[in-house]
């Protein structure tokens, strides 16, 4: 039977709720995607292109496959609580590589608890959390530029978008609308917010506010992180997420074609999903030297974005190319 765990809130943490868009969030859930092999409908696309990259660079049998498992407890430290609205994943890293050694082994302790035990790597990070750490934060790049960086304004744009959404629903309708709506398993009475969960029941003090944290890649449940003194983190599933990966047509690209040239217009309409040189010549008819030569054009106004993956270097569209596509349409 499921049972509750309780935060009680002071007048003064629910003036302290706020919502953060976290990186570490989005590389927590989409490893733990992708290490339950599991055939997602909503991520399929994301995952037929991920898996291979993130196999290739040995990731799916490293640090992360062992501090992410594909469910229940991952440490706390690998969340660290955003100090602004929207920290960048070098920020994040920073306060990663900067937990004190104590919190490591704590929560290391407490992954040993939940699976048994820990593996050998996680053994030497418990005995040298300080040099470990930094070899953690290497690997998490990585796995960025991989699987992340290169979607990364499009996942943005359905974080915002779901932020956006909720910071109107407190000012339209105050708090205690927000937190009824925002999942199921959430309630909120009395200054209280209940969290049903499986095995626990217990009742705390927010202490600090709460943090509210959208992702895209959660399942249907709900993740917390309660870590004194910091703030409570609530990491939920983002509005919008099931069209994520949605083919976005591109029409009345005449406009566009008279402003940057036929060749950049359709490297950009290509672009709908990250891409190769190679593959983008073999998709256009353009040849390999007028593809690089377009995308170095195109990358300097700010239209794409380049991100290593392996020998390979994959291109993306910006936010900025997506407003102005969004615009043609």
């Amino acid at each position: 039977m499921a049972l509750l765990a309780e935060l009680a809130f002071s007048a003064g943490d629910v003036a302290q709720v706020r919502f953060a868009v976290s990186p570490m969030w989005q590389v927590g859930a989409s490893f733990r995607l992708l290490a339950s092999g599991a055939a997602d409908p909503v991520h399929r696309r994301w995952l037929e292109q991920v898996r291979p990259r993130v196999a290739a660079a040995g990731l799916d049998e490293a640090w992360l496959a062992e501090l992410f498992p594909p469910s229940g407890y991952a440490p706390d430290f690998l969340n660290p609580a955003p100090t602004g609205p929207a920290p960048t994943l070098a920020e994040e890293l920073a306060a990663l590589t900067a937990t004190p050694a104590e919190r490591v082994r704590k929560d290391l302790d407490h992954l040993g608890h939940h699976q048994g035990g820990i593996g050998s790597r996680l053994r030497s990070l418990h005995a040298d959390p300080h040099t470990r750490l930094a070899r953690v934060a290497e690997e998490i790049e990585t796995y960025w530029e991989l699987a992340l960086a290169p979607y990364w304004a499009r996942i943005r744009t359905v974080l915002d978008a779901d932020v956006f959404h909720r910071a109107r629903q407190v000012s339209q309708h105050g708090a205690g609308h927000l937190f009824n709506e925002l999942h199921p398993q959430v309630s909120w009475n009395d200054h209280t917010l209940r969290l049903v969960r499986r095995r626990t029941l217990s009742r705390e003090t927010a202490g600090t506010g709460l943090l509210l944290v959208p992702s895209a890649f959660k399942g249907p449940g709900l993740s917390t992180r309660i870590a004194p003194p910091d703030p409570p983190q609530l990491a939920y599933r983002a509005r919008g997420s099931g069209t994520l990966w949605e083919r976005r047509a591109v029409t009345g690209t005449a406009a566009l074609v008279a402003v940057l040239g036929r060749s950049r217009t359709l490297l950009l309409t290509e672009l709908e999903t990250p891409a190769t040189t190679t593959e983008l010549a073999r998709r256009t008819g353009i040849s390999m030297a007028g593809v690089s030569q377009n995308l170095t054009a195109l990358r300097d106004a700010g239209f794409v974005t380049a991100h290593r993956a392996g020998r390979s270097v994959l291109y993306a569209r910006t936010s900025v190319a997506e407003s102005v596509l969004a615009a043609g349409r």
